[in-house]
């Protein structure tokens, strides 16, 4: 009988780290299953069903685990047509969890085209009526043919694809998710020229409008919970503490179930600062609380968009818990990030999770082993790095235990990839594929594990604090819900204001210093630069499409 490692077992009370799926991955899951899309001669023995390495099937997976997120970014959004890429998420098991994410960064980086303004306001009016007194007029091409030039035309044909857009994501996520997002425009936008002109934003009140004006959509148009449809989460934006209470106050009100009593949204998404400043993060919570917004049965669930740091994985998990002892005994948090798959595209293989006492925790990750004279290596891929040197540390998953060198590193000497040329990696795409699941596992592994050694009193130095009156994290959280008195709560939280400073959020941001909206590999990932031989010191990556499509995917 197969071994699993049942991670949906050992889940206990802890946030849920959501792996953000990436379509290269869910690829070999779904047309595996209309078809040998791996040739079965390519599988390791111990691997011969691709849903060994599906999280999501409870009965077949080696580590099955019931919680994702899926972004309807990259996803194919036409549910009307069968697409086995999609399997993955389509036919995911019943009792598995999928969070929706609706894609306003693709918005924000101008691949959904439109004008995503709202379409009534003051701004797309002017615009209309400058279009339509310029009218229509001809011009000459390079090519010196006279051509119809129509300006409206084309400007209407925007504000349709936006609309298009709109109306097919919400029927996507309503289709197939769980809980879904709204479609939020990144207020991060505002800040990057090219992003701004790439989808027509270029101030905060735009965003806010256009945000409005997409919520609203939702609220008008969803299937509705009682008729099989999905729980919307309010995503919350801003690129600093003024700016997001300013969005907060104009967007709160969605979730109202006084003033939308059949249609409000049922939880809220962290963006922004909202997902990596603690100190915003407390602040955020006790006015939901005093708002009446972290009702249970209601408001039961609130996510953190891109958090991939250890230490936030077990303070979100002190938040959860005094939430839920003195606010809302339903409330979960969860969070996701896509640095498995990502990791993989740039060569990165997790090898070891390091959790010292006082010190810094991470999921360690280097370029392991690339080299085509393990093509017929048939030690196991764990003994094959560690006595070779590669790595000193190498944390066995249920997919490398089950794997040789060779599954990894298939290409011998001489050998053609598939456009037929002799390249210089020993990986083919299924290498990444494995070294994936590989990397889920541990990332899920290191959050579990890492709530583990919190629990029996060890604690990363970032949550370490030891001036003033030597409190503990948790200890502070739970003062802070423990009375029922707002100004009380909020006058705990600005007395640590300064520690809140010390907790590094994801993305590189610091208490209030926001510096950025755009996420740096570096930020994410604790990377040991190990050197594996000459020809692999070229950090092995997938061909320039596919790591672009998980770029998009990460952010």
């Amino acid at each position: 009988m197969m071994f699993q490692d049942n991670l949906t077992a050992k889940q206990n009370d802890y946030a849920v780290f959501l792996p953000a799926i990436s379509g290269f991955y869910a690829t070999f899951i779904g047309k595996q299953r209309a078809g040998p899309y791996v040739d079965p001669a390519r599988m390791p023995a111990g691997i011969q069903d691709m849903e060994m390495m599906n999280w999501l099937n409870s009965q077949q997976s080696l580590f099955p685990y019931r919680w994702s997120l899926y972004s309807g970014g990259h996803a194919n959004l036409d549910l009307n047509k069968p697409d086995a890429s999609e399997d993955m998420v389509r036919a995911r098991e019943p009792g598995t969890l999928m969070l929706g994410d609706s894609g306003g960064f693709q918005i924000a980086k101008g691949l959904w085209p439109g004008e995503w303004r709202d379409p009534n306001s003051a701004e797309v009016k002017q615009k209309i009526a400058d279009l339509t007194a310029q009218g229509i007029s001809t011009t000459v091409n390079a090519k010196g043919k006279t051509v119809t030039v129509n300006p409206l035309a084309d400007y209407l044909k925007l504000i349709d694809a936006a609309q298009k857009k709109r109306e097919t994501v919400l029927k996507w996520l309503d289709g197939i998710c769980d809980y879904g997002m709204t479609l939020d425009i990144p207020t991060w936008v505002i800040h990057d020229k090219k992003a701004g002109a790439a989808c027509g934003i270029s101030t905060l009140q735009e965003a806010v409008d256009a945000t409005k004006y997409n919520n609203e959509y939702w609220m008008n148009n969803r299937r509705g919970v009682q008729n099989g449809g999905m729980k919307i989460l309010n995503v919350l934006q801003g690129a600093n503490h003024d700016d997001a209470d300013r969005w907060y106050d104009m967007m709160k009100q969605y979730c109202d179930p006084t003033i939308y009593p059949d249609t409000h949204f049922n939880g809220w998404s962290m963006g922004g600062q909202n997902m990596c400043d603690v100190h915003l993060v407390l602040r955020r919570l006790v006015a939901l609380r005093h708002d009446n917004l972290l009702q249970t049965g209601i408001h039961d669930w609130m996510h953190f968009l891109g958090t991939s740091k250890l230490e936030w994985a077990v303070l979100l998990t002190v938040i959860q818990r005094a939430v839920r002892k003195y606010v809302n005994p339903n409330f979960t948090i969860s969070f996701d990030c896509a640095s498995p798959f990502l990791a993989t595209a740039n060569g990165q293989v997790y090898h070891h999770i390091d959790l010292p006492h006082n010190g810094k925790w991470s999921y360690r990750m280097s370029p392991i082993a690339d080299n085509k004279k393990y093509s017929t290596d048939t030690r196991s891929y764990r003994d094959a790095v560690l006595q070779d040197g590669l790595v000193d540390h190498f944390d066995e998953s249920p997919i490398s235990a089950r794997m040789q060198i060779k599954d990894v590193c298939i290409y011998k000497p001489g050998d053609l990839n598939k456009i037929g040329k002799e390249g210089k990696t020993s990986w083919d795409s299924f290498s990444y594929a494995l070294l994936m699941g590989h990397n889920v596992w541990t990332h899920i592994e290191s959050v579990q594990r890492a709530n583990r050694e919190f629990d029996a009193g060890n604690y990363p130095n970032m949550l370490w604090y030891e001036n003033g009156d030597h409190s503990k994290f948790q200890d502070i959280v739970d003062a802070i819900f423990a009375t029922p008195d707002r100004a009380e709560s909020e006058s705990i939280i600005e007395y640590y204001s300064r520690y809140w400073m010390d907790i590094i959020g994801t993305r590189g941001f610091k208490g209030k210093k926001a510096l950025s909206g755009r996420p740096m590999f570096d930020q994410f990932f604790e990377i040991e630069e190990t050197s594996v031989d000459s020809e692999s010191n070229d950090s092995v990556q997938l061909d320039e499409s596919a790591l672009d499509q998980l770029e998009q995917e990460q952010e």
